[in-house]
């Protein structure tokens, strides 16, 4: 059991789900892809459910309708650039989920130090944080492609750890799937999740995480500056 207020000294938090509500540009992005490819169209629900995974995982979900199935090598190398033109062309649509500014603005003010981790590739999530107002809250931003492993290897946690010079276990990640848990629990920090985000259709209480946060705010009643 977790000892409340958790004593931290710096905050990452995921991109996809947790900061940004991504999903609808990843919907339309993927419909106009499979309408391209005269393909029947998937529903928001459940583009909502593949997302996590990095964009190359979104496009073989859409086209195989399968969490884990690979579709046609050919057809999947036609496929993922169309994909990536219409998600460049609505890319800047997205916007942050309620309580996201404000919870921003209450760590820094707190001391806390930011950085962002994703499995987004950097050529959409730079211009997207900057898009959105957010890049300048962030000390350092991980992508999907930044380094040689992603969520939910723990590479990127125990990167950012280095960078901000703190013990891993004082670090926290904010994060909505399964993939930022099992990043967490493989590196040996604590893990708060939202449950507004993409956990593939899954309630992230199952997840079991240090706590469920309504959003970002929630979190500063939890935490405390070392």
């Amino acid at each position: 059991m977790s000892q409340f207020p958790l004593r931290i000294n710096a905050i990452l938090l995921d991109l996809d789900g947790t900061l940004l509500h991504t999903a609808p540009e990843l919907a339309e992005s993927a419909n106009r892809m499979l309408r391209d490819l005269a393909r029947p169209a998937v529903s928001q629900e459940l583009v909502m459910s593949y997302i996590g995974n990095g964009i190359s995982w979104l496009v073989k979900r859409a086209l195989t309708g399968d969490m884990h199935a690979e579709p046609d090598e050919a057809l999947f190398d036609k496929a993922l650039p169309i994909f990536e033109k219409h998600y460049t062309e609505l890319l800047l649509q997205s916007k942050p989920f309620e309580g996201v500014v404000d919870g921003l603005d209450q760590m820094k003010a707190a001391g806390f130090r930011l950085g962002c981790i994703t499995n987004k590739v950097a050529r959409y999530t730079l211009p997207l944080l900057k898009g959105c107002g957010l890049s300048d809250y962030f000390e350092i931003v991980l992508s999907g492609d930044s380094l040689p492993e992603k969520k939910p290897h723990p590479m990127q946690l125990l990167h950012a750890a280095k960078f901000f010079d703190v013990p891993v276990e004082k670090l926290l990640l904010i994060g909505d799937s399964l993939s930022d848990t099992l990043a967490a629990r493989a590196a040996g920090c604590p893990v708060f999740c939202v449950p507004y985000g993409y956990n593939h259709g899954e309630p992230v209480e199952s997840l079991d995480p240090e706590a469920v946060i309504a959003n970002l705010p929630a979190a500063m009643s939890l935490i405390k500056q070392i």
